[in-house]
């Protein structure tokens, strides 16, 4: 059997060229799964984040929210306040025309009673309606706040199935799937910057 040459330099060149392939493609895993890791690892830092900020403006639209029971409620009882003075004026009205005929004096006492307690209900109605502008003013800051945490809520969730695609993305080493984390990712940046930009 006859030996056939080997070309020695050629068949280096082509394991050179295999092995420098090789390690071109392991740089490539290699600097993909880098990147696959630092983006879960920012998403989890937004979505701790977006959570802390969520159940803060929960906290703060229930404090509001209390806030404006508690001022309904004084507002109560300064309307009731007022109609105890009206209700005592109009009966001290009604007995002035009672008192009228038998008894002058009597009459005109109650007549300035009547007018007194008219007097008196004006303060009242005054610290009733501001205190039910308070009210309006609590419950509008609740609804923003409220407005603040739906946003960092959707964020959060968003952020959560960004992560757990980026873990299934590494486990099946799939770039597409990364990029479709990325993407929820994305979306999920964008509603945490309009729960900063929202006024509350």
């Amino acid at each position: 059997m006859p030996e056939e040459d080997i070309d020695t330099a050629e068949l280096k060149e082509s394991v050179d060229s295999s092995v420098e392939r090789a390690l071109e493609a392991e740089r490539e895993k290699a600097s993909w799964t880098v990147y696959l890791s630092l983006s879960t690892a920012i998403i989890a830092v937004f979505a701790a984040i977006a959570a802390l900020e969520s159940g803060a403006n929960s906290n703060d639209a229930i404090l509001e929210k209390n806030d404006a029971v508690l001022k309904q409620s004084k507002a109560s009882d300064e309307w009731a306040l007022y109609q105890a003075k009206g209700t005592r004026a109009a009966i001290a009205a009604g007995e002035v025309e009672f008192a009228a005929a038998t008894n002058p004096e009597l009459s005109r006492k109650f007549a300035e009673e009547s007018q007194r307690l008219k007097a008196e209900q004006a303060p009242f109605e005054l610290k009733a309606r501001s205190l039910e502008e308070e009210v309006e003013t609590h419950n509008a800051r609740a609804e923003r706040l409220l407005e603040r945490h739906h946003r960092f809520a959707i964020s959060v969730t968003l952020f959560q199935i960004a992560v757990a695609l980026c873990a299934i993305a590494a486990l099946v080493k799939n770039k597409r799937l990364w990029l479709v984390a990325l993407s929820a990712g994305a979306v999920g940046l964008v509603l945490f910057v309009l729960g900063f930009l929202a006024v509350v």
